[in-house]
């Protein structure tokens, strides 16, 4: 296989997900467009905001760019991946022979299909962070004893460094006492941590969600906030953001938060009192447990750019409820 090379930009700092990868030739003497297996996960509401479980992949439908596409697995929650087949009906994962699921060379990725949701929580350690210091921890801490046991988590702190304090791991003790180590102080690059985050997450296969717990202004970064919202869309990874500062004092950081939550498929939340944050925590582990998660392969598609993705549901019984993903993916391109 020929080498392929990056474009030279913000993007271009990610290593490459570890599932399914193949190549689309447009012009073998040009360029190639290097497509992966996209996993992407999404949550489904009624007009009361209520979840919606129990929906099958003959409820939906796919659209890239209007291209309709065919799924790979589904999965509702931290319930075991299933096959999609070419009927609509689902199957248990196999690991072995040709299927709608396989990579192409009739074997099943069951790594980038895994039970549970790795989870990497990024912790403000900034000077900013002083006054509420202790009450964020701890609301951390009981965040992630709450979480499904078949969830992955890690723990980084930052301010103008990234600490990663707690690799990613299923042990809860373990996770907590390297929160507890954290120390405030210094200032606060949180976009340069964030991107070095999603590096880190895209390493990992199956789904994986960023949880930025911030007091809110960014003094020390290098890279602009927008170029590390197009990397997060790009990879399929949701940015859950907990702001402790008020939304009127930093309508900046404000706004910042809520465009790169919304446009991963995530969510912003601003939470002023340790209660607010046990509630926002909640709330993010509510949504982590009623998500749907879908892969597929990618049809055949001329667009070199910004790839929009949609989701349709086709039945009648559920063609009225709101469906959160984000909003499409740039697939990465090579000579």
């Amino acid at each position: 296989m020929n080498k392929i090379l990056r474009n030279i930009s913000v993007t271009a700092i990610l290593s490459a997900t570890a599932a399914g990868l193949w190549l689309y030739a447009q012009d073998q003497s040009t360029f190639r467009v290097k497509v992966e297996l996209v996993v992407l996960s999404f949550a489904v509401t009624d007009n009361k905001g209520k979840y919606v479980n129990g929906l099958k992949p003959s409820d939906l439908v796919i659209y890239e760019d209007d291209i309709r596409q065919k799924m790979a697995t589904f999965t509702e929650g931290n319930r075991a991946p299933l096959q999609v087949l070419d009927n609509g009906e689902t199957r248990p994962l196999r690991t072995t022979g040709s299927s709608a699921g396989d990579n192409g060379s009739g074997v099943v990725d069951l790594r980038s299909n895994a039970t549970g949701t790795n989870v990497f929580v990024l912790f403000d350690t900034s000077n900013y962070m002083y006054r509420g210091f202790v009450y964020a921890s701890d609301a951390i801490a009981d965040f992630i004893r709450g979480l499904d046991r078949a969830d992955s988590i890690a723990v980084y702190t930052y301010s103008r460094n990234l600490n990663r304090a707690v690799p990613l791991n299923r042990d809860r003790t373990t996770a907590i006492a390297g929160l507890r180590k954290a120390v405030a102080g210094d200032d606060s690059a949180l976009y340069n941590c964030l991107l070095l985050t999603l590096r880190d997450a895209a390493k990992v296969p199956g789904r994986k969600v960023v949880i930025v717990f911030s007091n809110g202004p960014d003094n020390a970064s290098m890279v602009a906030p927008d170029d590390v919202r197009a990397v997060a869309e790009d990879e399929g990874i949701p940015i859950y953001v907990i702001s402790t500062s008020e939304v009127t004092k930093d309508p900046i950081s404000s706004n910042i938060f809520k465009r790169i939550s919304n446009n991963t498929g995530g969510k912003s939340y601003f939470a002023k009192t340790w209660q607010k944050q046990v509630e926002a925590f909640e709330s993010i582990r509510e949504d982590l447990g009623n998500s749907y998660t879908v892969t597929y392969y990618p049809q055949p598609n001329p667009n070199e750019g910004f790839r929009r993705i949609r989701v349709e549901l086709t039945s009648e019984a559920v063609k009225k409820y709101k469906v959160r993903a984000r909003p499409g993916y740039r697939p990465q391109r090579g000579i």
